[in-house]
């Protein structure tokens, strides 16, 4: 330990007097932590929530989560400002593989980051020259041991409150309203801790100042290996685990030293999870409810009371708790009925697996993995550019419920805030209000589906393949088959499987709609061709009606991505054909969907000036039909010169597309192949 380190009482006072330190509770330091960073509003699924940017930082951070951190927040602030919920404990619960456990680390992660800024570090005290007492054998230095902080110890140096405020204001120079905020985290003394102190007074007469020689101030050690500050109990089996693993027990070596067996220093709290923790840290406890009965009684009273409590001694904590559990063990927690009054003590978090499908696309990263993968013969492993969007469609598609009012694709595409036809987000608002009125949890939006896990048993199913590894790329097609082996062996509930692979059908589709727009893409030689086909259509129907169009058809408009002026000649037969392939076949439904259009436009553009339309999958899919069929006579005359490559010509188109794939759009030879060969099947057409 670095002797500048450690401080005298006096000093430590002092520098929280001037704001140079702090005494504030557990809850009030994570909810400083979080609030002290950027909040951001968003809207999630059709309502507004805020976005705490602490969550979002560093390279492997929480994706999506809103309404969890949401309600997590609103229960530390509510804590740290004396609301009811600092007598709870927060429990996370929801289906393995959707990021509980993540949340919880990531959290304790970030809280000893927090903490280890010099101006919010946390600090404890130990008595000293023990040796001088008489009765500790050769115990000279006793810490702490719920590494109370000192300012605890500065309102419990006299046994009259009023004395001891008195004394604080004379001997520091606290005011009066200082003296207000230091009492309002006001708790007794642990029971050794106020033993060894009034031992100390005795032995100085009652002599205050005296008695403080005996006391040191220290910085609590932040090692996550010792469980200091944040700790984790995981649930044990029945036999192995007992209340000392959260408590602490009898310490044989410490009554070899003491002569007063009334002395509850006898007691070893370190022993257990809590007391290391009690100094303003976490305490994560890992499926709360696999613990046996006697256990969760013990945490029954450590929430309520906030207090270790062993043969009638008590040593106050200042500790944050969150669990979590998995929707069957808390289903079968709750059927106890006698078990009540400990979910009565708990904030309960129904955590849902991801459903936006652009987010999902962070997660699928997390799981194939930021190293550079190689097959068995040490050769780099491509990764197909449609792997990623492939695997994330295929898995949100299983999280989302079947409704009367969406189709899966609506529903997937207004959950990432895209645009799902004449379908409106507050269709998704309604069926989520909805479903969330079912008393079973696993019913509600998101509960179910193929989780993180079963996505990260996918990825490993690919790589391990003979054709990934001869072929050395992770080839997205080859995906599905992962995830439909997956879903046969680890998915036990009849009515869940036919339901995923019904979704894998519709993922299929929409890949092969990708597909479609990468091959035009690769045959126009440029890897936004269809973009800008698509956003010629757009402006083509902004301005088929401006008043300064001349009889050559030209219209002139400011591009609201790059600012300048440009000039498109509005082709009608384009737009009509491109309607056509929508199946408009009225004038009014024209209008009606070029309206529509117009109105997203407009709404997008002000806050989105990059927005392409190229999550309108149906507007998409047209267009290259369109195109398709004006530049080489349709998609199937496409398909047949690349499959019968017997002539020349078609196997120049061939080598041509080919070159384009693997030098612009980030193919490698065994996908670009594999990607040509599968867009000349007719396999997974809707």
């Amino acid at each position: 330990m670095n002797q500048k380190r450690i401080l005298n009482l006096q000093d430590h006072l002092s520098a929280i007097k001037e704001g140079k330190k702090r005494y504030e509770n557990a809850f009030q330091g994570v909810s400083r932590m979080i609030l002290e960073q950027d909040i951001e509003k968003v809207v999630v699924n059709g309502k507004t929530t805020y976005d705490f940017k602490i969550f979002r930082t560093g390279k492997k951070h929480i994706i999506g989560l809103y309404d969890e951190i949401n309600s997590f927040v609103s229960y530390v602030k509510d804590a740290a400002e004396g609301g009811s919920s600092k007598e709870m404990a927060y429990v996370l619960v929801g289906e393995p593989g959707n990021g509980k456990t993540f949340f919880v680390e990531y959290l304790c992660s970030k809280y000893r980051q927090f903490l280890a800024r010099e101006e919010n570090r946390k600090y404890s005290f130990r008595f000293t020259h023990l040796d001088q007492l008489g009765n500790y054998g050769k115990i000279n230095s006793i810490e702490s041991q719920t590494y109370e902080d000192p300012a605890v110890l500065a309102m419990n140096l006299t046994e009259s409150q009023d004395e001891n405020r008195e004394l604080l204001g004379k001997w520091i120079g606290f005011s009066d309203q200082q003296l207000e905020l230091l009492y309002d985290n006001f708790r007794p003394l642990g029971a050794c801790s106020e033993y060894i102190w009034h031992d100390i007074l005795n032995y100085t007469n009652g002599n205050v100042e005296e008695a403080l020689n005996f006391i040191e101030v220290f910085p609590v050690p932040l090692m996550e290996s010792m469980g200091t500050i944040t700790g984790k109990y995981p649930a044990k089996d029945k036999i192995t685990s007992s209340a000392v693993d959260l408590l602490g027990e009898e310490s044989i070596q410490r009554l070899l030293h003491i002569t007063d067996t009334n002395n509850p220093y006898r007691f070893d709290l370190r022993r257990g999870a809590l007391a290391r923790v009690a100094g303003g840290g976490i305490h994560f406890s890992d499926e709360i409810f696999k613990n046996k009965k006697d256990l969760v009684q013990v945490y029954l009273g450590v929430i309520q009371n906030r207090v270790i409590e062993i043969d009638g001694f008590k040593w106050p904590i200042d500790t944050l708790i969150i669990a979590t559990s998995n929707n069957s063990e808390f289903n079968r927690f709750l059927d106890e009925k006698e078990e009540a009054p400990i979910v009565d003590r708990c904030r309960i978090s129904y955590v849902s697996h991801n459903t936006n499908y652009q987010l999902q696309e962070y997660l699928t990263a997390y799981a194939i993995g930021s190293e550079t993968k190689t097959t068995f013969n040490k050769e780099e492993l491509h990764q197909d550019p449609n792997l990623n969007y492939a695997t994330s469609v295929a898995v949100v598609l299983s999280r989302l419920p079947i409704s009367e009012k969406l189709t899966p694709v609506e529903t997937m595409k207004l959950a990432a805030g895209e645009v799902a036809g004449e379908k409106s987000i507050k269709t998704l608002a309604e069926v989520i209000d909805t479903l969330n009125q079912n008393p079973d949890i696993t019913k509600r939006f998101g509960q179910k589906g193929l989780g993180q896990r079963n996505l990260g048993r996918t990825i490993q199913l690919l790589v391990e393949s003979s054709e990934t590894n001869e072929g050395k790329c992770m080839f997205a097609y080859d995906a599905f088959k992962a995830l439909e082996r997956i879903v046969l062996d680890y998915v036990s509930d009849a009515n869940d499987r036919t339901k995923y692979l019904e979704d894998l059908k519709i993922a299929k589709g929409l890949y092969r709609e990708r597909i479609m727009t990468e091959m035009f893409n690769a045959y126009m030689d440029e890897p936004f061709a269809i973009r800008k086909d698509v956003m010629n259509y757009v402006n083509m129907i902004i301005g088929i009606d401006a008043e300064n169009l001349g009889p050559d058809r030209m219209w002139r408009y400011k591009d609201p991505q790059s600012g300048e002026v440009k000039a498109l000649k509005i082709d009608e037969k384009y737009v009509k054909n491109v309607e056509e392939r929508l199946g408009l076949k009225t004038i009014e439904q024209r209008e009606n969907f070029r309206t529509s259009i117009r109105k997203i436009y407009g709404q997008k553009i002000s806050t989105d000036p990059n927005y392409d339309f190229m999550d309108n999958l149906e507007l998409v899919k047209a267009v290259t039909d369109v195109r398709l069929k004006s530049d080489i006579a349709g998609s199937g005359s496409l398909i047949g010169a690349l499959a019968n490559r017997t002539n020349e010509e078609n196997q120049k188109l061939y080598d041509r597309m080919l070159t384009t794939m693997l030098n612009k759009l980030g193919y490698c030879r065994t996908c670009a192949q594999k990607t040509i060969e599968y867009f000349c099947t007719q396999s997974d057409e809707k």
